[in-house]
């Protein structure tokens, strides 16, 4: 009898330690801990849209003006792919990695978009844009292209200077 009577205080006691457990850490409507931090990435960024430099090695191949060296950085499960909008409809694709690996089968290429820029004039102008993958934040990768003429080129870019939000024509506080 004696051991009946431990076995039911130990199973109460056990019923009690998991009802409180469950209602600690409280969670919110999808499910997720209440308590938890917001995912971040090895760069530092939550997942969200980002204002964020966009630069090149060449003088032929850049940001359109009116954008000012910035593209919209989208972090999504942690991957991160940057739009912008270039000076003219001259690229006509894209290829995260070198030239040669761009020629190769089963490459896969960046198609365009077609975006509107507006100067500061209010003259607008359609343009081609990219949403290019981006694998590391304030170092160079490469990124080839191929224009108009069908000759593939090698380049340097680098996102680098995220800052949260979507307008990127903002002035941001340096």
């Amino acid at each position: 009898m004696k051991n009946r009577k431990l076995f039911i205080t130990v199973l109460l006691l056990m019923m009690v330690a998991v009802f409180c457990l469950a209602g600690c850490g409280g969670s919110n409507e999808s499910g997720e801990s209440a308590d938890a931090a917001p995912a971040v990435n090895e760069f530092g960024l939550e997942d969200g849209t980002y204002v964020a430099t966009f630069t090149t090695d060449s003088g032929m191949f850049h940001v359109n003006e009116a954008n000012n060296d910035k593209g919209l950085l989208t972090v999504e499960n942690g991957e991160m792919t940057i739009h912008v909008s270039l000076q003219a409809k001259g690229v006509v694709n894209l290829f995260l990695g070198t030239a040669e690996d761009a020629q190769k089968e089963g490459a896969v290429l960046l198609d365009p978009t077609t975006d509107t820029v507006v100067y500061s004039d209010g003259i607008e102008e359609e343009v081609y844009g990219f949403d290019i993958p981006v694998p590391t934040i304030g170092e160079e990768f490469d990124l080839a292209l191929i224009g108009t003429k069908g000759k593939w080129y090698d380049h340097k870019v680098m996102v680098s200077d995220p800052v949260l939000g979507d307008d990127i024509h903002a002035e941001t506080a340096e």
